[in-house]
């Protein structure tokens, strides 16, 4: 499945005019592989030793083009990081309060709910939506075991 959504990544991005360097390809394939939410620095740190010429302004830009191109989505974390995700499939996030996990909710009427909700705004506001990012929080079943919550 991995390789079939980087070829639909990589064809919309060919589309749309844009080189497809090395670097690209790899920090692309890496966010559509790991599912943990990277920040910037945690890409390179990862990348560093396995890709020529990367540096952490190839990843900002690269970053930056896939998040315009709406790929991938900018997560802000509590603590003021920005984390990046992979939003091939739409999805929506929890985030623990405690220690700021970031997981993906995978679900089937998702869709249906995000369509509902902008016309919903739309109606009640008057804007063109364009986009939203979803996020529920709580505390992750690590959390509830340390703080003795799980009962």
């Amino acid at each position: 499945m991995a390789e079939a959504e980087l070829d639909r990544a990589l064809d919309l991005l060919r589309d749309h005019k844009v080189r497809l360097t090395p670097q690209r390809r790899t920090i692309l394939e890496y966010l559509i592989t790991h599912h943990t939410h990277p920040s910037v620095e945690m890409i390179y740190d990862d990348l560093k030793g396995n890709v020529d010429n990367i540096s952490m302004a190839t990843v900002y830009n690269t970053l930056k083009l896939l998040v315009d191109y709406n790929l991938v989505i900018e997560l802000k974390n509590g603590d003021g990081s920005t984390h990046y995700d992979y939003f091939g499939h739409p999805h929506y996030h929890v985030v623990c309060d405690n220690c700021g996990k970031i997981t993906d909710v995978f679900d089937e009427h998702f869709s249906e709910i995000t369509r509902e909700m902008a016309e919903m705004t739309r109606k009640k506001t008057h804007y063109l939506v364009t986009g939203n990012n979803i996020e529920v929080h709580g505390l992750c079943p690590e959390c509830q075991r340390k703080l003795h919550l799980n009962r």
